[in-house]
């Protein structure tokens, strides 16, 4: 946006807020056409619940405001020959730095071709005190990586962190400082609590505008929008731009409900769709970097799926609730407990699973010790099942796609399989696979309509194992109306798809 356009912008909307409720508008007459006077003020009952509304926004906005501090990081830019920062991305996992390029564009600097070897360069976003001895709650991405980083209080002083602790993960942060004295903090809610529609309030320096606060909705709860490994986010309508990540969304008792983090723009702007971390799963973080530096999770050792209207057809579901186990991990305390694949997890611990993400999210935070229940639908069947947890293991990355044995082609679902000998599930990063490798897949195709892609194993078909491309024939022979269960492995994890 130019400068004309931020004018006319401001003007407009200075004009609209000239015309208070209760003015007196004169419209003139044109062409003849009488003109109309609505000199009788609003409705009482109108402008009172107006008035309740606007109260309770400036009321929790004063309740919060003086806790939310200015976070700005300095970085000394290391010269690649092209040019451009080697590190102004450092800390961001790469499927996350698209969305953060249109979104943080002053939180991640953006290095001019030819910059000098040792220039600073400098980013900025939000943050809010949850300690009043200084300790600083925000996102990984705007704290981490920094050579430095400043915090900007509410009063104008300055402080440099001494210390900042995060987890990429779920993209949460803790900054502390000293030498500050005794600190306003901020009253951290329960994010549980929340329902869709709430009103909730964004607190932040977007643009570097300080204690900026905007207002919205929550448009829904537990978005997977796949730029963290922990997808729950909460999604609001209230307006977030760059400069308001890590700054606190509140709810009208000026409560810390989540920690804004990201937004789907088409344009870099605000289009509406924000999301934040709960504060429940940011404060279960930050109180295990505060105490020990780093953050440890439980582990299930299943690989899941969000269920589908075809693949709960195939399962013979009644609805879409639940995690679909695609996949039980070898020695897993899921191998332990007796899960399977193809059982669809549907409570843990007494809680209702309405989606994967919730049951990642009461797995990775539940306490390693004793036995905890898990309630699965397995053959249409309700069975509980005790699982003992375990701590959460680091896996290497593994690779991805590898040519396939000669092929055999399967014109009717459009695609070609072949055996899986054990030097291609090697080089697929799958070496205790069984099955068959897909290698190719004609576009347009059923197949290809299904999300199958060359490299993925088909390991089941139904309920039947497949060893081979003479099994794979076998249990596709016939007619499928309903189509055709199948599941998948790749490196990245097993899933469950339906091929019409």
């Amino acid at each position: 946006m130019n400068a004309k356009q931020s004018t006319r912008q401001h003007r407009w909307v200075a004009g609209l807020g000239a015309l208070g409720l209760g003015a007196a508008i004169a419209v003139p007459s044109f062409f003849g056409v009488p003109g109309i006077n609505t000199s009788a003020a609003a409705p009482a009952p109108a402008v009172a619940s107006a008035n309740d509304l606007s109260t309770a926004f400036r009321s929790a906005s004063e309740v919060v405001i003086p806790s939310v501090v200015t976070i700005r990081t300095e970085k000394v830019i290391a010269q690649a020959d092209n040019g451009l920062s080697l590190d102004q991305f450092e800390g961001i996992p790469e499927e996350m730095q698209p969305l953060f390029k249109r979104f943080f564009g002053n939180s991640i600097p953006q290095a001019p071709r030819r910059m000098p070897f040792g220039q600073r360069s400098q980013g900025m976003g939000s943050g809010v005190i949850i300690d009043s001895s200084g300790v600083i709650l925000t996102n990984n991405h705007v704290a981490g990586g920094g050579n430095k980083v400043i915090v900007q209080l509410h009063d104008g002083r300055e402080f440099e962190a001494v210390e900042v602790k995060t987890d990429p993960e779920s993209d949460i942060a803790i900054v502390r400082i000293e030498g500050a004295g005794e600190l306003p903090t901020a009253r951290l809610g329960n994010s549980d609590d929340l329902q869709i529609g709430d009103w909730v309030l964004a607190v932040g320096a977007p643009f570097g505008l300080q204690e900026t606060v905007t207002a919205g909705i929550i448009s829904a709860k537990s978005r997977g929008i796949g730029i963290t490994e922990r997808a729950d986010f909460l999604q609001t309508d209230a307006a977030i731009n760059p400069g308001n990540s890590g700054g606190p969304l509140v709810n009208l008792s000026g409560e810390v409900v989540g920690i804004n983090t990201a937004i789907s723009t088409s344009g870099g702007g605000n289009d509406g769709v924000g999301f934040a971390v709960p504060i429940n799963q940011a404060r279960w973080v930050s109180d295990q970097l505060i105490e020990t530096g780093m953050v440890q999770r439980a582990f299930l050792g299943v690989g899941i799926q969000r269920l589908t209207s075809d693949l709960s057809e195939q399962l013979g579901l009644s609805s879409l609730q639940g995690a679909l186990v695609a996949e039980v991990r070898p020695g897993s305390p899921a191998e332990q407990a007796g899960l399977q694949t193809g059982d669809v997890i549907v409570e843990f611990n007494g809680k209702t699973l309405y989606n994967p993400q919730r049951l990642q999210n009461l797995v990775e935070r539940t306490p390693l010790d004793g036995e905890h229940s898990v309630v699965v639908v397995r053959n249409g069947d309700r069975q509980e099942i005790p699982v003992s947890l375990q701590p959460l293991p680091k896996d290497a990355t593994l690779s991805q796609s590898a040519p396939g044995a000669p092929e055999t082609k399967v014109e009717s679902l459009g695609m070609e399989v072949s055996d899986l000998t054990a030097d291609v599930a090697k080089q697929l990063g799958l070496s205790d696979a069984t099955g068959v490798v897909i290698t190719s897949v004609s576009p347009g195709s059923s197949a290809d309509e299904a999300g199958l892609e060359p490299g993925m194993v088909i390991a089941r078909i139904g309920t039947t194992p497949i060893g081979s491309v003479a099994d794979f024939e076998q249990a596709i022979d016939g007619e499928h109306e309903d189509g055709l269960l199948m599941l998948v492995r790749t490196a990245r994890g097993s899933r469950f798809v339906v091929v019409n």
